[in-house]
């Protein structure tokens, strides 16, 4: 799952978002660690290199803990969490919209 099609929780704090830029940086210290791979290579589910699947775990792990306490028990409630999270802001965003006015014709 790619987190950048969702909304950031507005305040993480200082801590749980140095850990999450701790463990992407984790990624791609992993990624150096295979310099003949192409990101198909690195990212083909059956041949993955262990230390980058480890790394992207602990990503997903930091990046968790950004949104709720509570470990998400599967991949479907992250995304129904996230899904419900990215519905309550637009509907927030598109109520604060004013509608443009009609021009009259005449």
């Amino acid at each position: 799952m790619v987190y950048n099609n969702f909304p950031w929780p507005e305040d993480p704090g200082e801590t749980k978002t140095a850990r999450v830029e701790a463990a992407a940086q984790a990624v791609l210290d992993a990624r150096e660690n295979h310099p003949g791979s192409t990101l198909a290579d690195l990212y083909d589910p059956l041949t993955m290199p262990p230390d980058l699947a480890e790394a992207h775990a602990a990503l997903d792990r930091a990046v968790d803990r950004c949104y709720r306490s509570q470990p998400f028990p599967d991949d479907r409630r992250r995304v129904e969490f996230l899904f419900a999270m990215w519905e309550r802001m637009t509907v927030l965003f598109n109520s604060t919209q004013k509608k443009p006015r009609r021009k009259r014709k005449g």
